[in-house]
């Protein structure tokens, strides 16, 4: 997308972006495991015993991009569901964003949609469904899942929040997303315990949503959140609301309100973040050419979250919405260290257990 574009054609397209959602075609399904037995994930977790000490050594709170260049790379990592707002081609928008964590050093495989190859999800999907993909992925994988959500895509990922609470209905079924299709079951096998558990009260580790409300909430497939976007609930770890300072389409009273800020109606960790006004609603996601810089990477890298955050030097390349990527990048890279601990901790409690 251009760093310069007619006014006329930039309205055409922010009255596409709220009018719909994009989807993709299916491309065949994968070797993904279709069935989890009790301790499978478990026995079949395998990483060099000097590597498990490196990352049980990690500070979560401060991984640098040496540590994700000689640690962390080649170790699985919690699959992340991006979910988009608009029609298409505003999912390329999520697809940018993949090619920057990739750029990263973020597995390329948990951000795929293991079933169509597809980088988003649309807004239109049903909240049931995307929580029973979630369920579906932390039983595969045995880490908890992630959403970063754009626009009607925020809003989606909090009534998927409300969804894994048993909001909108008691039960939620499994949903397969190799073969895309709702499974006869609403309990998985969970990978840490072992134990059989309904996907309502599953807990995601991180959320995150920007540019959620606004002309938005006034969309049909949005009405049951009236009263609960910015309320999140105890379905995730932490959660974190991006707004924007002057966001005519997905900020409340055009960003400019304290009624943009989120909190936890329970326990979970809730951040609010103020992105200057300068950003532009629609393009937000459009991250992948910061990652194509080694100084731009080491400042996103080096980044300590903040309320209102700023960029404090100057850099001979486009910049445009590395506080939103910095921030995001944050909190993914720290909730990946603490998933991948969680699981190296249970596997070495199931392998002294099974000691004589």
């Amino acid at each position: 997308m251009r760093k310069h574009m007619p006014g006329s054609i930039m309205l055409v397209l922010m009255l596409i972006f709220l009018c719909s959602c994009a989807t993709s075609g299916p491309i065949g399904t994968n070797a993904a495991l279709l069935s989890v037995e009790r301790g499978e994930i478990l026995r079949n977790f395998k990483i060099d015993p000097s590597r498990e000490n490196q990352i049980l050594a990690l500070d979560p709170e401060q991984v640098t991009g040496r540590e994700i260049r000689e640690v962390l790379a080649g170790t699985p990592a919690p699959y992340i569901m991006n979910i988009h707002g608009g029609i298409y081609p505003v999912h390329l928008a999520m697809e940018s964003f993949s090619r920057f964590l990739i750029r990263m050093g973020y597995p390329r495989e948990a951000l795929k949609n293991p079933g169509d190859g597809s980088y988003s999800y649309s807004c239109y999907n049903s909240s049931e469904k995307l929580a029973g993909v979630l369920a579906w992925h932390y039983e595969h994988e045995g880490m908890r899942p992630m959403i970063v959500g754009h626009s009607q895509g925020g809003m989606q990922a909090v009534k998927v929040l409300y969804a894994m609470t048993g909001n909108f209905g008691d039960q939620v079924n499994v949903w397969n997303p190799v073969l895309d299709k709702e499974e006869e079951r609403q309990m998985i096998v969970d990978p840490i315990t072992g134990i059989e558990r309904p996907v309502v009260g599953l807990k995601l580790s991180y959320v995150s949503a920007v540019g959620a409300g606004g002309l938005t909430r006034l969309l049909p497939n949005q009405w049951s959140m009236a009263g609960k976007l910015r309320k999140i609930p105890d379905s995730v770890e932490e959660f974190t609301g991006f707004s924007i300072g002057v966001d005519f389409w997905g900020g409340d009273l055009f960003g400019l309100s304290t009624s943009n800020l989120y909190q936890a109606n329970g326990k979970a960790s809730v951040r609010n973040v103020k992105l200057p006004g300068s950003y532009n609603h629609v393009i937000i996601p459009v991250t992948s050419h910061l990652a194509k810089t080694e100084a731009v990477q080491d400042w996103i890298n080096a980044y300590t979250p903040v309320e209102e955050p700023q960029l404090n030097v100057e850099f001979e390349t486009d910049t445009r919405n590395i506080l939103w990527a910095a921030d995001v990048w944050y909190s993914i890279k720290k909730h990946w260290v603490l998933e991948l601990k969680q699981l190296i901790e249970a596997k070495q409690r199931l392998q002294h257990a099974q000691i004589p």
